[in-house]
């Protein structure tokens, strides 16, 4: 049964992927995709009920992180797949794309979901790896979806940086390989790293530790290898934005949480805690700084998406039970929030023609339900409660003052105050003001029913794990997430 669990998640994508491929885009086929999310998110319950087994061919594990991370997935899965017949359907209409490219997309949204999949499921370094580089290989043809010049430069662009980073963490884990050879450890299996963690060589492990960070870190869009993420999540179809932006750079980020175990058990906890917030300060910087002067709300919300990383990197640095809490808790509300406000973006963009701030007025007037989702979206973006970031965010608080670490938490705080002024100036601008009543927008019954229920998600996750001590019971019950 637990076998069946385990592939589960990688193989209704994959199913789901041929069937595409088979018969092509069709009523039918187009919603195979939400039909293999919604098993997806049924076999990481399962998965969750029944606790950690065996690895399965010594390639494949589930543990208590891996189960928590395959329901993220097939959440967002969920969301932007029940959205992407209704939005390749517009993109038909307006002449963006055909029925050959319409087939391609299904396959290749399809195996994204299972390599993301893989990923997390993968027992050993070296497969976590092969998975990470086969979504940089299947997401860069849907950056360029559209094959318009913006979309095929964002797709290279996205190539080329993500091949370094991806370069550095092969690099980073040949290190490790060499270390672990040194003391007779031939594996690079998870669980036997961290047991023979203490007899690694330190001046070894802390370059691969570097590496590994700043490898990984690029494909989970933090600075300073982030510049491939705005372009390409302001390119690629607005579905493929919100499994983009919503779960595959907590995908990446999920390798370094594995590399700190390690790390912590061979360097202690100062080195990684150091590192990770060097690159999260540096992550909040970057955004605010280019958020204040931002034009494009596609760009807008693919740059809220390194300051959200950059928070959970601050969380990593500081550890703990509640600090882990909050991360995780963090991951999945900012899943469900961003998916929601990319497939909104997505459809206002088809709706206006252009994704530019200036371009969209009087939003609340011209379409009152998308206006209200990408309001209370954004919403749930800048952590104001009820929504599950406002929590989140007071446990990496509170945790990272616990952990006398106010110095780094201080500066943080003010940077997010700052983004979240940017954010609300730029929404205010396009949710008010004068619209014809011709100008209304309608919206398809599916990508309602999307967003609405990612919002209810959202709010309901954050009513349930709002209290502090509810963050901490939460840990709790997650405590063999890192082994």
């Amino acid at each position: 049964m637990n076998t069946l669990l385990i592939l589960a998640p990688v193989g209704f994508p994959l199913l789901a992927a041929g069937g595409c491929a088979v018969f092509g885009w069709n009523r039918v086929t187009a919603w195979l995709g939400a039909a293999a999310a919604a098993g997806l998110l049924a076999a990481a319950i399962g998965l969750a009920v029944t606790g950690p087994g065996a690895a399965l061919w010594g390639l494949l594990r589930a543990d208590a992180l891996s189960a928590y991370m395959l329901i993220v997935i097939g959440v967002v899965a969920l969301l932007a797949m029940s959205a992407s017949p209704a939005y390749l359907a517009a993109e038909l209409a307006a002449g963006h794309t055909w029925p050959r490219a319409m087939r391609r997309y299904g396959v290749l949204t399809q195996a994204f979901v299972a390599a993301m999949a893989l990923a997390v499921l993968s027992s050993s370094l070296g497969m976590l790896w092969v998975a990470v580089e086969a979504t940089t290989i299947v997401t860069a043809f849907l950056v360029g979806h559209r094959h318009t010049r913006e979309a095929t430069e964002a797709a290279w662009k996205y190539v080329v940086i993500c091949s370094v980073g991806i370069a550095l963490a092969l690099l980073g884990i040949v290190l490790v390989h060499y270390a672990a050879a040194h003391v007779g450890v031939a594996s690079l299996d998870w669980t036997t790293l961290s047991q023979h963690a203490g007899r690694l060589d330190p001046g070894v492990m802390r370059i691969a530790v570097v590496l590994l960070v700043l490898g990984f870190g690029t494909k989970a869009g933090l600075a300073p290898l982030h510049a491939w993420l705005p372009d390409a999540h302001s390119q690629a179809p607005a579905p493929v934005s919100a499994l983009m932006s919503g779960v595959l750079l907590s995908v990446a980020f999920y390798a370094i949480l594995r590399v700190k175990v390690i790390a912590d058990a061979a360097l202690g906890t100062g080195f990684t805690r150091l590192l990770l917030v060097i690159v999260a300060l540096a992550s909040l910087i970057v955004t605010a700084l280019l958020l204040l002067a931002q034009r494009d709300y596609k760009r807008l919300l693919a740059y809220s998406s390194i300051e959200h990383m950059g928070l959970i990197a601050l969380g990593t640095a500081i550890g703990g039970t509640l600090a882990l809490a909050a991360v995780l808790l963090h991951i999945l509300g900012h899943g469900l929030g961003k998916s929601v406000l990319f497939l909104s973006a997505g459809h206002l963009h088809q709706a206006v023609g252009s994704s530019r701030i200036h371009a969209v007025r009087g939003l609340a007037a011209r379409a009152p339900l998308l206006a209200g989702a990408f309001a209370l979206g954004l919403l749930a973006l800048l952590g104001l409660p009820p929504f599950s970031l406002f929590a989140s965010e007071l446990g990496i608080a509170r945790a990272g003052f616990s952990a006398g670490l106010g110095w780094v938490i201080a500066p943080a705080f003010v940077l997010v105050l700052v983004i979240a002024a940017a954010l609300g100036r730029h929404a205010r601008d396009m949710l008010l003001g004068p619209a014809s009543p011709a100008d209304a927008i309608p919206m398809p019954r599916s990508v309602a029913a999307a967003l609405i229920a990612g919002l209810a998600a959202c709010a309901v996750l954050g009513v349930a794990a709002g209290p502090l001590n509810t963050l901490l019971r939460t840990a709790a019950a997650i405590a063999g997430a890192l082994p």
